[in-house]
């Protein structure tokens, strides 16, 4: 369903081609953790609004430890107004700390990329932990022998 010149309603889509469009400015997100560390990944700013469990948590993340986006702000009722959702996006797009956000964004990609990259920290860590494990049933078969 199209929503004006600009937009396009849709039921459901694909989160991470979407996320991986240069296309995107930032997302919109409820904060869960899968949808952080996509958005992440790919450097893509967002904009938080939790609702439950474990979001307000990954909402403080993003927004105060990585300063990767910001997150909205409910009224006295627990509303959030589409001035503030406006004022969100500006602020990620635009706004004065627009850049800022966008160069955070970036680095964290590229830590991530780094670390899933041959010979990255995530590959050495796999292989240490497959080498542990192999080495723990190597000593069980040596306690198997002697017994």
């Amino acid at each position: 369903k199209e929503a004006g010149e600009s937009g396009l309603l849709v039921r459901w889509c694909p989160q991470l081609e979407v996320l991986a469009s240069e296309a995107i400015g930032c997302f919109f997100t409820h904060c869960g953790w899968n949808s952080i560390l996509e958005a992440l990944a790919l450097g893509v700013p967002m904009i938080g609004m939790p609702q439950w469990v474990d979001q307000p948590t990954n909402a403080m993340l993003m927004q105060d430890v990585w300063k990767v986006g910001v997150r909205v702000k409910v009224d006295k009722e627990g509303l959030v107004m589409r001035e503030e959702i406006a004022n969100c996006i500006n602020e990620v797009m635009v706004g004065e700390r627009s850049e800022e956000i966008r160069q955070n964004a970036k680095r964290l990609k590229d830590m991530a990329k780094n670390a899933f990259s041959q010979g990255g920290t995530s590959d050495k860590n796999i292989d240490e932990f497959i080498s542990k494990i192999e080495r723990s049933k190597l000593g069980e078969r040596s306690e198997e022998i002697t017994t």
